[in-house]
Order: structure tokens, then sequence, then C-alpha cells
């Protein structure tokens, strides 16, 4: 059976979780600007999509965006090769299978978090996800996102079991969203909140299983608790932490492989160029500035950032001069004359 490659890992690795309707390519070159080292990943999207969909919108990519992952949905191991081997194609350096969405439009295609009750599905899909990848031009690896288990399922031999299965089928990183997934009874939100994290099951994985790449995910908002999981793991995955505070990738990004920390509007500066070539070839400015409007989370003239982008983003013929007046407004003689 193919194993996937392993993903060269640094000694440490940030990654920047999917989120459903808001990782879109914008966003991905905007946290590329932030954090130059961490590993992007797309918002999920279905093997059927891929194959029947419009391609040209759902696997859109900018250079900048390297290293970036495809996530996959899906629970037929032919159609998810086929996917895998498409998106090798297109260019991304890893492709993900994800088993740990707990939504109900999920569950009702039989793909996410459900799929942890079939352990030996998802290792047919991921060998033969593995298979599809190394017959690529480019040997892409194949890493799964799970849960730690479903429902009232709290056994950690039977969430070791199930990594076990998947790791004999050829994967050889996980990404853990350290808590289980309730598949009735709550909302996408209440699942990322209410079932309790137990971070000390994904630190015993690795322990127990030193081979694998094991990065936690779930829960972390500041930069002291993405740097305590380094301890036990090979890295951190953020989250909505990432979207709705961005500098704070960039604050991990300097403190875990260097480099000096960038002033928010100097970083939002170099993002100028992408967003005048994207206005050039039509893009209206609304769908690019509404990944940034968290820069100034928390800092002095944040909220009229936020109120100026989100305001004047939508017009017509809104441009690069918008943000410029956005950044004015947190400077301190910008909001005394206001």
């Amino acid at each position: 059976m193919p194993t996937s490659p392993a993903i060269p890992l640094p000694q440490l690795r940030l990654s920047v979780a999917p989120m459903m309707d808001w990782t879109d390519t914008h966003c991905r070159v905007f946290h590329r600007l932030l954090a130059p080292h961490a590993r992007l990943y797309t918002e999920m999207v279905h093997a059927n999509a891929v194959l029947q969909g419009d391609r040209s919108r759902l696997l859109a990519m900018d250079a900048i965006e390297h290293p970036v992952a495809l996530q996959l949905g899906g629970s037929e191991p032919a159609l998810l090769a086929q996917a895998a081997r498409i998106g090798a194609a297109y260019g991304f350096d890893e492709i993900n299978l994800n088993v740990g969405c707990p939504s109900d439009r999920v569950q009702a295609g039989r793909f996410g978090a459900c799929l942890m009750r079939e352990p030996g599905l998802v290792a047919d899909s991921v060998a033969a996800m593995i298979e599809a990848c190394a017959a690529s031009e480019k040997n892409v690896p194949v890493t799964v996102k799970c849960r730690l288990g479903v429902d009232d399922d709290h056994d950690y031999d039977h969430f070791l079991a199930f990594i076990d299965r998947i790791a004999a089928a050829g994967c050889g990183s996980f990404v853990v969203h350290a808590r289980n997934a309730w598949l009735k009874g709550l909302s996408p939100k209440e699942n990322r909140e209410v079932p309790p994290l137990r971070y000390d099951w994904a630190y015993a994985l690795k322990r127990e299983r030193p081979t694998l790449a094991v990065i936690v995910n779930g829960g972390i908002v500041t930069e002291e608790e993405a740097t305590t999981h380094l301890a036990h793991t090979d890295g951190a995955m953020l989250g909505r932490a990432a979207y709705h505070d961005p500098y704070l990738l960039h604050r991990l990004d300097v403190a875990w492989f260097g480099g000096e920390l960038r002033t928010r509007a100097e970083l939002l500066r170099s993002m100028r160029p992408y967003v005048e070539t994207q206005l050039a070839q039509g893009r209206a400015l609304k769908h690019i500035t509404r990944h940034i409007l968290g820069l100034f989370h928390g800092q002095p003239g944040g909220r009229a950032f936020r109120q100026i982008l989100s305001e004047g983003a939508h017009r017509d013929g809104a441009d690069w001069s918008l943000v410029e007046a956005a950044i004015a407004a947190t400077s301190p003689p910008s909001r005394i004359a206001a």
C-alpha cells in the first residue's frame, strides 16, 4: 500500500484552519502576508464539487499562498481519489480529508465527523487518495483532520484505534481538534465551544505514536496558548482567532520562526499590489476587505477602521484609497480631528 510522503516539518508548525465561506483565496493571501511560515488551508470542498463544479472558483489559488492545503469532504474513496488527483494537479501542497466537521449539512451528505464511526471507510478513502496523489506529477501528501470522537464516545483507546487504522493506510499527519463532535443537539458554533477540550489526548497520541505528525486544534485564542502546545505536539492550528484577530498570526510567526514585527499598517500596505490587480480584473473591493476587518482588533481606532471599510467597500468604484482612509483613522491625529 502506498504511503503518503511526510510533510516537511520545521521545528514546529503553525496552521490556519479552514472555515466554510471564509478562507477563500483573498483571505489566504492576506494571511500569508501576515505569517510567511504558516500552512494555509482552503475551506472544505466536497469531492463532487471538485469533479463537477467550477474549479476556477473552487480551487482558485494565488502563487503567494504556498504552502496551502486543499481540504476535501466526502465518503466515496473513488471520488475522493479523483478530487485529490485534481487538487495535486492544481498545485496544492497537501490534500487534507476532513472527518471532523459536525454540521447537519455535512452529516446529511455522510461526510465530516460522522465518518469517525466508519474508520474502515476513512482508511479506504485515505489509501485511494494517497495512491492517486502518488501517481500525479507531484507526490502530494494526504493528511486527515479529525475530532477525538463523536457524541458520548469518551474512550481514548477507541480514538487511538481510529488513528492507527488511518495511519496503517499510509497517513502520517493528523490535525486533531481536541474535543468530541456532537452530531445531534448542538449547532456548529456550539460544537466549537460546548464539548470539553482534552488536549491531553493529542499529547498522548504524539507521545505514543512519535513518528506521526500531530497538530493540535481547538480553543486556541492567544499566543501563549498556541506556544504551550509546542512542548507536546508538532504544532498548532488556529481557526477563528486568526480571523478575528489576524495580527495574532503575525506575532506567532515572528515568535516561532524569527524576524521582526511589522506594524499593522505596513503589513496591510504590502497587500496593495494584489488588491489593485484584483480590482483591475473586475473584482469588487468588498470581497477582499471583509477579511481584513479584524486587523486592528483591540487597537485605538479599530472601530473606525472597520466602519470605514464596512460602509465603503460595497460602493461602486471603491478602491485602495478607501483602505488608506481606514488606516488613517487608526492614527491619533485622525481620531482627534474626528
